[in-house]
């Protein structure tokens, strides 16, 4: 993933184009609002569908390293009462990897940055 700076010669000013990279579940009404944030403010951003795609290894950790291993597990879910049950984080990891439907959605990307859930309050502070 790569951030590109554009420096504006008339003001030396520096602009970040932020590369933001959404991950959802299409009947989840988070992502619907995620999605709806970035739109209105016309920040592109790229939607990857959770459950058909799920996150590569890297990605999973890099979100980890962001918020967290518990931040990540949706609990709502069926089925994913079985994390609970589990000892160890990397068993909680694979299973999450197994079945990205155990997590909790939006995730919301920019960079090594990540949200989980609706967070319009971190957003605004990357632009």
């Amino acid at each position: 993933m790569m951030i590109f700076t554009l420096i504006d010669k008339a003001s030396g000013k520096c602009d970040f184009i932020m590369n933001i990279q959404i991950y959802g579940k299409t009947k989840c009404f988070d992502t619907k609002k995620a999605e709806r944030y970035f739109k209105e403010r016309r920040i592109k951003f790229q939607r990857i569908d959770l459950p058909g795609v799920g996150l590569s290894r890297g990605e999973f950790l890099s979100i980890r390293a962001a918020v967290g291993l518990e931040a990540l597990i949706d609990s709502s879910v069926s089925g994913a009462e079985i994390l609970v049950y589990l000892a160890y984080d990397a068993d909680k990891e694979e299973k999450l990897l197994e079945n990205p439907g155990f997590i909790k959605s939006p995730i919301v990307r920019n960079g090594k940055k990540a949200t989980v859930g609706y967070c319009p309050d971190v957003w605004k502070n990357w632009e």
